[in-house]
């Protein structure tokens, strides 16, 4: 398979970070290959990331595994430099199956000269098409190579370093093995491994479920906010009935593609959704409001409401009403 061009690649992660719903600004030089560094933005956390990629490509020699692939790590001299501010990634991409393999930078950052390989093999890319994560077997330099699609870019960047750590715990890797395929554990399960890899698993078990539920609203709206239309890679998925209130769930039925100030309106409980699949102005919030001297814009907002939202084509995509009339309840909307 033929390397692929820099410039590509770098299209690549920054599509990735959008895909994964996070803001990402190229710091370096367009023309700077090794590393490439971002200032990445998701969820309110704002972090500087460092990135070294290569293509992923099979790794050669007759002598060599069938499924082995591998990043070579040309044009660039031992020790790698780590970024003092934040993480650093060392990633292959796979151009076939558009995955991305993680390594721990740890393990590779000092290497003989020349152009030395990592390897992984092709499965572990194969199972994170499927699942959006995935986990190789500890290798024999006590590390595991990771996996991903680009909708969970962002989970791996801002979490490598706590991810690539649960390498000498077999029984961790197989619980991160498990709830990357959407597994449900249970106590007992989690009781296999210390606290303190607990908390790692329920985090990414967490972090999972929120980047499937954000590729399945992406999928079901077509990438476009159900009030405004616009696209143009500036809308986040919403849930209608939050996180953490009682019946809330990711399903897609309770979930909304909205830009991110029609996002910010609805949370705040500015604009709700009826049970006809309208988006309607909350009458009492817009009076605080202007009680508050905060009313400007509001014209611009309610240009765009009091009309059915687009809806997903398949209808067992549309927002679920029980969650609509739970969500108006919890938002304590007055009609």
């Amino acid at each position: 398979m033929p390397t692929f061009p820099s410039d590509s690649l770098l299209a690549k992660i920054e599509q990735a970070f959008d895909d994964s719903g996070a803001d990402a600004v190229l710091c370096s030089s367009p023309q700077q290959r090794h590393p490439r560094s971002f200032i990445v933005q998701v969820n309110n956390q704002t972090t500087e990331v460092w990135i070294y990629i290569w293509t992923l490509t099979h790794g050669g020699g007759i002598k060599r595994p069938a499924d082995e692939y591998r990043i070579q790590l040309t044009s660039v001299a031992s020790p790698l430099q780590l970024n003092p501010n934040g993480p650093t990634l060392l990633l292959g991409y796979e151009v076939e199956r558009d995955c991305f393999a993680g390594f721990d930078i740890r393990k590779h950052q000092t290497f003989t000269a020349g152009s030395p390989s990592i390897q992984i093999r092709i499965g572990v890319l194969e199972a994170a098409e499927r699942n959006g994560l995935a986990f190789s077997e500890r290798k024999g330099n006590d590390e595991i190579a990771i996996g991903f699609r680009p909708d969970y870019f962002a989970l791996y960047a801002l979490n490598s370093l706590l991810l690539h750590e649960q390498a000498m715990d077999p029984a961790a890797i197989e619980l991160l093995g498990r709830v990357a395929r959407q597994e449900t554990l249970a106590v007992a399960d989690l009781e296999r491994v210390t606290p303190e890899r607990q908390r790692v698993v329920n985090k990414v078990a967490r972090l999972t479920r929120a980047a499937d539920f954000r590729r399945r609203i992406m999928l079901a709206y077509n990438a476009t906010c159900a009030v405004t239309g616009v696209q143009l890679r500036l809308v986040d998925a919403a849930h209608i009935l939050p996180v953490g209130a009682e019946g809330s769930s990711d399903a897609t039925t309770n979930g909304l593609c909205l830009s991110a100030t029609f996002h910010r309106a609805f949370d705040s409980a500015l604009i709700y959704l009826d049970e006809a699949y309208a988006m309607r102005l909350n009458a009492r919030r817009a009076e605080e409001l202007s009680n508050q001297g905060l009313v400007a814009g509001l014209e611009q907002i309610t240009a765009h409401l009091d009309r059915r939202i687009v809806l997903p084509h398949e209808p067992r995509n549309w927002p679920d009403l029980e969650m609509i009339r739970r969500a108006n309840a919890y938002r304590q909307i007055s009609k």
